[in-house]
């Protein structure tokens, strides 16, 4: 061979080798977690305190709540409900408790703070989350008020039958996460409604505060995953330069010039199975050792050296190496035309984790 030829040959060859190279690199687009719209409930039991002229203990009764919401965004929903049980009023002198009964029917939107400063996690354990709403009181069975009234004590705000009350309401809460539906609830919250509340006239408005604890339950997951997606990018086609032509007389049988092929097989992270977009790459390579029958293939195995540890890594990329024999094997690629080998995570042939993930099979 001339020195023309020569010369074209090798630039042939470097152009094919980096063709190659920049065809087997994967294009790889990331897994995420999206929110996913969900109903949910609460049930809550409790404490309440009305605010009163009596000791802060002796103002103290049962509570309980139950909601329904909606969660309609990351960080927003909205829930109805209905609260209630006992409360409780003070008469100073002479000192008497007394306690009335009431329902409270209530309308909520619920901002999720966690989500709204630290981003969309839905499995972060503790969710803390504020909330605002309106309620309509319903009072009833108020007959110990009335017999402080009937013994010559004007209560001022007195009602007997019963009596409905516009009330505003804020509050905070938590929940902490048990699994991707149930999470233990905490809740604190405060209601404001007219002085006529507790019977008693006093010339402002009446509190009444709630601490309640109970269940979260989740009507689905309220997210979904999406699993990583790897796809290969369109080939470019280089056209090849044309050899010059040989002088028949200077003619003379020559080696082949087999050009090498480079394949990496790219797998998931901590997995050292082929997927099934990687099983073209495994019939290049067979296909080519078919039509090179004196060629070997070196298949060499790594892992990502951000995830796992070394002896971890080093039992992933044994596998992921072997993995690909097996399946050059089962394509009828005999064990004596490959060289397995395997770097665990002290190489990492490639700057991104996820392409350090990968067995790299060159054959020549």
């Amino acid at each position: 061979m001339n020195k023309k030829n020569l010369w074209i040959a090798v630039f042939a060859l470097l152009l094919s080798g980096t063709f190659a190279s920049a065809q087997e690199r994967q294009i790889k687009e990331e897994g995420r977690t999206e929110f996913k719209r969900h109903w949910f409930m609460q049930v809550q039991v409790g404490a309440a305190h009305t605010v009163g002229e009596a000791k802060f203990t002796d103002l103290i009764s049962p509570a309980a709540a139950i909601n329904i919401g909606y969660q309609f965004a990351p960080a927003w929903g909205a829930r109805v409900g209905v609260s209630g049980w006992q409360a409780k009023g003070s008469w100073v002198a002479p000192r008497q408790d007394y306690q009335y009964k009431y329902l409270q029917g209530n309308v909520d939107i619920v901002s999720d703070l966690s989500t709204l400063f630290c981003g969309f996690n839905p499995k972060r354990v503790l969710n803390g989350y504020v909330f605002a709403g309106v309620g309509l009181n319903r009072g009833f069975d108020n007959d110990e008020a009335v017999a402080i009234d009937a013994a010559g004590y004007e209560m001022g705000h007195l009602w007997t039958k019963g009596k409905f009350l516009a009330a505003g309401r804020l509050g905070l809460g938590c929940n902490l996460r048990l699994n991707d539906r149930l999470s233990i609830n905490i809740e604190g919250n405060a209601n404001v409604l007219s002085d006529k509340f507790n019977s008693k006239k006093a010339g402002n408005a009446d509190w009444q505060f709630n601490a309640l604890l109970g269940l979260n339950i989740k009507f689905g997951k309220g997210y979904k995953e999406i699993p990583p997606v790897y796809y290969e990018p369109e080939p470019v086609v280089v056209e090849q330069p044309k050899p010059a032509p040989v002088v028949v007389e200077q003619l003379k049988e020559e080696a082949v010039v087999v050009q090498p092929m480079k394949q990496d097989i790219f797998f998931a992270l901590n997995s050292a199975k082929i997927q099934d977009d990687q099983h073209a790459k495994i019939n290049m390579l067979v296909e080519y050792l078919q039509k090179n029958p004196s060629a070997k293939v070196k298949v060499t195995g790594y892992a990502d050296a951000n995830t796992g540890n070394p002896r971890i890594n080093k039992t992933l990329s044994e596998k992921r190496a072997s993995n690909v024999a097996d399946a050059l094997k089962a394509k009828g690629i005999t064990a004596d035309r490959m060289l397995i080998n395997s770097k665990g995570d002290t190489v990492q042939p490639y700057n991104t984790p996820e392409e350090n993930r990968v067995s790299i099979c060159i054959a020549e």
